[in-house]
């Protein structure tokens, strides 16, 4: 028998990427077992919270059109709707970027004591800071981390591209130290177009990371707690068309995304082993991806995502078909072991 029974699927966002929450949490919401919870799907975006759909067990989903969506109501995680008050009593969070995956979303529910899907609102934050979750994992030891340059709005540009040309190799990536999808990404090849870049991660958040590029393989992997242990999905490797996984690659397909990668077994239980330890020490919940650079010099940690990406098309899920699981259960396991 589940734990819970009236399940709230949160998607939108305030960040670039709200339509791919969208597109995820649709389909989180519509491989969710119906046969054992209600499901209602909540639109989420700059402070508007809106039932968009709603489908109690074993029957068919009620879609709400825009401009007669019942508003949520945030003192108590609630919504009136079809003649009933409906509590949620545990929420899936499928927000990429503000305010689901910076832990705003998740401090909001705990505040209410609401079990959610994902990571605890202060692991949140320190992993969706680029730079700070760097830090961390530096300090743990576990994996390689590309050297970078840390710039912080009103910081003086020229002394820090001073900075990255003494201590760094190009190419470098500049990226907002904040976000996802690639937004705000640009890879540099010369000094000069250094501040450029800078001023265009500057437009998705104040603070930028400016990391030394390293070549290799592009692998990712992802974890979760199966209810006696974490445990992990297969590997994929990432091919692109593009310099980088960039948003164009990511998708719209240029990219080729193999799983299971073909890595040696070695490479795999190193990739595997050190991605359920990081999600371990970390404090991590729900499922959550952390991608992988393998070089001639061993494993570079990139960067962890709280809240992957949920689509039809994305890495989870394919990794999840690989591995012989069905997602309807697989979901079902996230949610009762969170």
């Amino acid at each position: 028998m589940s734990k819970y029974k009236t399940i709230a699927v949160v998607y939108g966002s305030d960040s670039s990427e709200w339509e791919v929450s969208c597109r995820s949490g649709e389909f989180v919401a519509s491989r969710i077992d119906g046969n054992e919870y209600d499901v209602y799907e909540i639109f989420a975006r700059f402070g508007k919270w809106q039932l968009v759909a709603a489908k109690k067990r074993n029957s068919m989903r009620v879609t709400f059109p825009e401009g007669a969506r019942p508003e949520i109501e945030k003192n108590d995680f609630s919504v009136q709707v079809l003649g009933e008050r409906v509590k949620f009593d545990f929420a899936y969070i499928v927000q990429h970027g503000a305010p689901g995956e910076t832990g705003q979303m998740e401090g909001y529910l705990e505040m209410l004591g609401i079990p959610c899907s994902t990571c605890d609102s202060s692991t949140c934050s320190i992993v969706f800071d680029k730079y700070a979750c760097k830090c961390y994992i530096r300090e743990l030891g576990l994996a390689k981390c590309a050297p970078d340059v840390f710039i912080r709005h009103g910081m003086d540009h020229d002394k820090a591209k001073e900075e990255v040309v003494k201590k760094l190799k190009f190419p470098v990536f500049v990226k907002p130290t904040q976000g996802g999808s690639s937004f705000g990404v640009t890879r540099v090849m010369r000094p000069e177009d250094v501040g450029p870049a800078v001023q265009f991660a500057f437009s998705e958040n104040h603070t930028v990371l400016i990391e030394q590029g390293v070549t290799g393989r592009e692998l990712t992997c992802a974890a979760y707690f199966d209810g006696e242990k974490v445990a992990t999905l297969p590997l994929i490797e990432i091919v692109t068309d593009n310099e980088y996984f960039d948003y164009d690659a990511k998708y719209n397909g240029h990219s080729q995304e193999i799983c299971p990668a073909p890595v040696s077994d070695e490479v795999r239980k190193q990739v595997q082993d050190t991605t359920a330890e990081i999600y371990f020490r970390l404090g991590c919940r729900g499922v959550v991806r952390m991608d992988w650079i393998l070089a001639d010099d061993g494993l570079y940690f990139l960067e962890i995502n709280t809240i992957p990406g949920m689509t039809s098309a994305s890495l989870v899920p394919k990794m999840v078909r690989t591995a012989g699981l069905d997602m309807t259960a697989f979901l079902s396991t996230i949610i009762e072991n969170c």
